[in-house]
Formats: C-alpha cells, structure tokens, sequence
C-alpha cells in the first residue's frame, strides 16, 4: 500500500529531497524530479501512533519513490519530533522557517518560480529569534525570505494554554487598552481570572505573539464565545460561522512601519453584545486591513503576486473576501488547492525551498 496521498507537479525540476513537515497534522513530502510526493496526515507527533507513521512514511516513500534525498528539511523548532529526525540522519539539513514554508508551499502548488508577497496566518510557528509568530507579511523568493511586518504583539497570557482558552487572549486585549482591572469581573466565572490582571502586569508567562490565530481568539473571547473551548480552533470556526454578511470599520486598524494593528476594532469588538454583528464586523474589518497590508507592500516591492497560506486560511470567509479584495486592487492571490493552507501542507513548502537550496 502507497504511503503517497498527493502529487504535485513543481514550477521546475529540483534535486531529491525529504521534508520532514512540522509538529501537528504532520505530513512529509519527497521530490523526484519536477514532481513533489506529499504523504497522507499522520496526526500531530505527540502521540507513539503518529510518530509510528510518520517514520514509516518516510521509509516507505524514499524506497518506493526509488530515490536517495539529497538534503532533509525540517521546522526550526528543535523539539519537534519531526526536527530531532531530520537532525538523526546522514543528511545536510535545511532549517525552514515555518511561515516561510507556508508561501513556498503555496507558490509551489501554482507552479509560480518566482517572488511573492506571502500572508502567513496561522496559531503559532517559531521565528529566527525564538520569537512566536503567527501573522506574518513576508517577500518570499524560493529559499530567501524577508520579514516585512507583522501583525501588532499581543501577550499570551498562560502561554500554549492560551490557545484552548480565548478569554485569556481577551484580557490580554482588555489589559492593553489599559483597562486590566475589567478582568477579574468581565471573567468572573472563570477562577483564573481574579488574578491575571496582576500576571500581566508583571508580564508572567506572557509570552509576545503576533499569531492571527490568537488574534481571532481575543475576538472571541471579547465577544464571549467559547471562553473554554473543548479544543484548539473551536470558537474561531463558531465565530466564522456567525459571519453571513462581513462588514468594514473602516477605522478599525493602524498600519504603520510594517505593523497591522488591529486594537481599534478590539476595543469596539468589546463592548458588542451581538455576537453576529461581531463576527462580521470582524472579518470584513480583518479582511480590507490585511488587502491594504498586501497592497502597500506589493507596491512597495513591485511584487503583485499573493500567497495566503497558514491555518487561519481555512476559514472560507476570510479566505473569499481577502481574494475579492485583492483582485480589485490589481493582485494576483494564490490559494491552496490541492493541499491544505494548513500545517498539513508544510511539508510542500519545506521540500521546495531545500529543493532550490544549496548545500
């Protein structure tokens, strides 16, 4: 039986290489020749059955591919599974920055050979400094990229725990505008809240972040919105589904030296008491801010093609609205088709920048 889901033809032939992928919804990908071979989903490798199968793919498709990579790509996370793998290995290594993988792979799957504006959106992937990112504006140019901003930095109050709890991104939010003594009553149901204030203040286990994917937590948790959510990703495709008519606040962000600040739109996100209001407020605010975010650095670079890849991408209303606007600004955006935005499509993206990388 095959260990290959998927493959994609690449814009052009590259050396063989193995792609390790990255910690959650794990896949892998190999090169041969100008096609790239991406696995099925092993899971996140936090499990023995996921990294079982991620190890077992990689053996599997090396032998039935017939061929001997030439260099392994992995995550610069080094305590992913994944990146302990690739580092096991005979290999020359390929460190790829994850919301750099996003756009290759993006790009990749389109055939482009070339630069790209890349909007990376996503929860979490680390930075070249160990910083959390999560909404990034890059220029990607096969296997170079330049940070050009970046979404406005929020604390994370509780750090990974945060991910699971919108209110925390919410009072984060609450504690920015100054207003941090709302806390502990705004939560009050929630016991960890009678201090976080007082965390924040300190800025214990705080971490800065400039994920989207928090960002639509802290819209949630403002709109009270699964304060608690049974899992990652829970009150953000709540909130996606109340969007049905997305509006603009057209004085609901600041964009300056590269930063996308949201704040604007945060403050009046919390004192509305209809969550569907909010819903389409918030993402037709976020959608005509991310286009002017895209369209300035386009211009600036001369660059008129868009890549949107990350997780935040599988939300259809994001997704749509963001592509109409761009066209009429006179882009070009690329979207996933065959793979997913998602960290299940990374591995694509890792395999064609080692592909064009040299040793």
């Amino acid at each position: 039986m095959t260990a290959i889901a998927s493959v994609i033809p690449l814009p052009r032939a590259v050396p063989s290489v193995l792609a390790v992928g990255p910690f959650l919804k794990n896949t892998v990908c190999v090169t041969r020749g100008a096609e790239a071979f991406v696995s099925a989903i092993h899971g996140d490798l936090g499990t023995p059955d996921a990294i079982a199968a991620f190890e077992a793919s990689v053996e599997a498709m090396v032998a039935e591919l017939g061929v001997r990579p030439l260099r392994v790509a992995h995550d610069l996370h080094p305590d992913f599974h994944s990146t302990r793998y690739a580092q096991s290995l005979d290999l020359p290594q390929v460190a790829v920055q994850h919301h750099h993988a996003h756009a290759a792979a993006i790009a990749a799957e389109h055939g482009h050979d070339g630069p790209v504006v890349a909007l990376s959106l996503d929860g979490y992937g680390l930075g070249p400094g160990n910083q959390s990112w999560g909404g990034e504006l890059l220029l990607a140019d096969g296997p170079r990229y330049r940070r050009l901003g970046h979404l406005a930095l929020l604390a994370q109050p509780g750090g990974d725990v945060a991910a699971r709890e919108p209110w925390r991104m919410a009072a984060a939010v609450l504690h920015r505008l100054g207003r941090g003594g709302e806390i502990a009553s705004r939560f009050a149901a929630i016991p960890a809240a009678a201090l976080l204030g007082q965390v924040l203040d300190k800025g214990l286990n705080s971490p800065p972040t400039s994920s989207a994917g928090r960002l639509f937590d802290a819209a949630c948790g403002l709109l009270g919105l699964h304060l608690v959510a049974a899992f990652e990703g829970q009150a953000p495709m709540a909130l996606e589904a109340l969007a049905t008519a997305p509006q603009c606040d057209p004085a609901g962000w600041t964009l300056a030296d590269g930063v996308l600040d949201l704040a604007p739109l945060l403050e009046r996100l919390s004192s509305c008491t209809d969550r569907a209001k909010g819903a389409n407020l918030f993402h037709g605010t976020l959608i005509a801010a991310l286009a002017q975010w895209a369209a300035e650095a386009a211009e600036t670079t001369g660059v008129g093609t868009v890549t949107l890849g990350g997780g935040c991408f599988l939300n259809r209303v994001l997704t749509t609205g963001l592509v109409e606007r761009l066209r009429q600004r006179g882009l070009t955006p690329l979207t996933a088709i065959r793979v997913s935005p998602g960290d299940a499509g990374l591995s694509l993206g890792q395999a064609w920048i080692a592909g064009l990388s040299e040793d």
